[in-house]
């Protein structure tokens, strides 16, 4: 609702070390794989993580690795700045501790990673010898080649370094040459090296002085030895420049040299802090290893929302799923805010997780190969495309139903709720049918229909389950538990009055409700007068005595105050 990743299942499951990481999980959640033996071989290299929390090893010196998968892709592009040389430096020299602790994992591990996450000496070395260990953001003003990378560059440097002893130098003999203790030696940009005096004391500068440039209060002169020095010096420090940046580019060269076995590393390490990740997080949040096979059937004991039991406060109700050749569709009934939606993505998700090869939000789960998920959950319309909210939801339907296969999960939620009563009952009652009978896919369908539940007898694979809940004291109780066979009522209006629905409205729709069922219970002809009730008549007005009754507080009646209300409520009686 908010536009970004949080509470999502990449904002619970994301504990990476690594941006590398951060993506790849990522990837993994939008892509999930069918392929069986892939998924068990991640599974088996969590639990090799897992064992003496060897991932705590893993993951603290994954820290240290920089987002080599951006680093190279710019290295390649010829744009890395030093920076990023410097970040790869570092996560060269984290390898070698890699490879020791890959060294004492399992053989699932080792027999994908370890020949990706390989060692690179040389060029940790030439880094280690080519990068200062603070370099600018840009080559462009220099400062970025270490020294003793480059007799020549270093050469070039001492000139400059050198360049303030020898103006220091040339200031104080200057001084004692011409007696003018304010003479100073400066630099700008514009004029290069000068020797600076005020007005009053231009007229004692010696000849050899040559006027460079005149002040409003100083004269500024320059001499052939600064002149020598200045071209010297000035030439030296372009000619630094210029050999750097040279360097640098050769530098880049050096390492494109190497950038395919580079990017297969940066690939390894990334699926390494993937995996270490996922096996903290089945520890942390106590998720089950699920039993995957290529039967068919989706199994879950004690599965719970992995989102949603992250942010609220009163803990999560978990529920068990039971799918298979024998229960291929479970319709959902119950009341608003019971939690039916819920339920469904929960199961959704965990399969959704099971087929990354992560662990799951469930005590137990065997979880059989599915070719894909399909949701219609939620409302919403298509304000730029022209189309309704029940023009969405009829062209979500319509993908699910030329699309799905006996493999896939289906979740719809109030199919046919856009529409009128009839036409959107007939609808959900066809779509039922067709995916019960005809494509036979896992599905999970919530209503409010209650005319679906009769699907259950009418079609052998198709079973109720419901949310229950219960009242207290005209007061609506969610219990969150899934319970075998349909609900006997929705409690609407009891979650109306929750949302803060008028008294009088809420009044009004009861009276309603008791009229509508009054009416149904009389058959399927057409009603009679007194059960008829006119949409459009007032509300009656509440009995004075319930005021009354409202007033009193049987704990504080003494007998005779018990029994002048009596009297009171007889009088009222009597007049209404």
């Amino acid at each position: 609702q908010k536009g970004d990743s949080t509470f999502t299942l990449a904002w619970v499951l994301d504990s990476t070390a690594t941006a590398m990481g951060s993506r790849l999980l990522r990837r993994w959640l939008t892509r999930p794989l069918r392929d069986l033996q892939t998924l068990l071989e991640r599974q088996q290299s969590i639990a090799e993580l897992q064992a003496d929390y060897r991932f705590e090893a893993v993951r603290e010196q994954l820290a240290h690795i920089g987002d080599m998968e951006r680093i190279l892709s710019r290295l390649a592009l010829g744009s890395a700045r030093p920076r990023d040389l410097l970040r790869l430096r570092d996560s060269l020299a984290a390898l070698p501790t890699l490879q020791i602790l890959l060294g004492q994992l399992g053989e699932a591990l080792n027999l994908h990673l370890a020949k990706q996450v390989s060692e690179f000496p040389q060029q940790l070395d030439l880094l280690q010898r080519a990068i200062v260990d603070n370099p600018p953001v840009v080559i462009r003003d220099g400062g970025v080649i270490a020294s003793a990378y480059d007799e020549e560059l270093d050469k070039l440097r001492a000139i400059s370094t050198n360049a303030s002893d020898f103006l220091l130098k040339l200031e104080a003999d200057e001084k004692a040459a011409t007696g003018i203790s304010t003479l100073k030696v400066g630099y700008n940009r514009v004029h290069g090296y000068y020797i600076e005096m005020s007005k009053a004391q231009a007229k004692d500068a010696p000849e050899r002085y040559i006027r460079r440039q005149t002040l409003k209060n100083a004269e500024r002169y320059i001499t052939p030895e600064l002149k020598s020095f200045e071209d010297q010096a000035l030439s030296a420090k372009s000619r630094a420049l210029a050999r750097e940046k040279e360097l640098y580019d050769a530098l880049i060269v050096d390492l494109n040299r190497d950038l395919l076995p580079l990017q297969h590393c940066a690939a390894g390490l990334a699926q390494l802090d993937v995996l270490s990740n996922l096996a903290e997080r089945a520890i942390k949040l106590n998720f089950c290893r699920p039993d995957l096979n290529s039967e068919p059937g989706i199994n879950i004991r004690g599965g719970r929302h992995p989102v949603v039991e992250q942010v609220q406060a009163t803990p999560f109700v978990p529920n068990d799923l039971e799918l298979g050749d024998r229960r291929r569709m479970l319709v959902i009934t119950g009341p608003n805010m019971g939690g039916k939606s819920t339920y469904m993505r929960q199961n959704a998700l965990i399969v959704l997780l099971a087929h990354t090869g992560s662990s799951v939000p469930a005590e137990a789960a065997t979880i059989g190969m599915v070719d894909r998920i399909f949701t219609r959950i939620g409302s919403s319309d298509d304000l730029a495309g022209g189309r309704s909210t029940f023009m969405v939801e009829m062209t979500e339907t319509a993908n699910i139903l030329n699309n799905a296969t006996e493999h896939s999960l289906v979740l719809l939620d109030e199919i046919g709720r856009g529409t009128s009563t009839f036409d959107g009952l007939s609808l959900a009652l066809a779509c039922g049918v067709h995916l019960a009978e005809r494509l036979q896919a896992f599905t999970l369908f919530a209503t409010h229909y209650f005319e679906l539940t009769a699907l259950a007898t009418q079609l052998p694979n198709v079973a109720n389950v419901h949310l229950s809940a219960g009242e207290y004291q005209d007061r609506i109780i969610f219990l969150h538990g899934v319970e075998e066979g349909p609900a006997n009522q929705s409690y609407g209006i009891q979650v109306a009055k929750l949302a803060g629905i008028p008294e009088v409205v809420i009044n009004r729709a009861q009276q309603e409700l008791w009229a509508l069922e009054n009416q149904a219970s009389q058959g399927s002809g057409a009603p009679t007068e007194p059960c008829q009730n006119d949409l459009f008549t007032a509300p009656s007005e509440d009995h004075p005595v319930l005021s009354l009754l409202e007033q009193l507080d049987p704990d504080e009646l003494s007998p005779k105050a018990a029994l002048e209300a009596l009297y009171q409520i007889k009088a009222a009686l009597d007049k209404h």
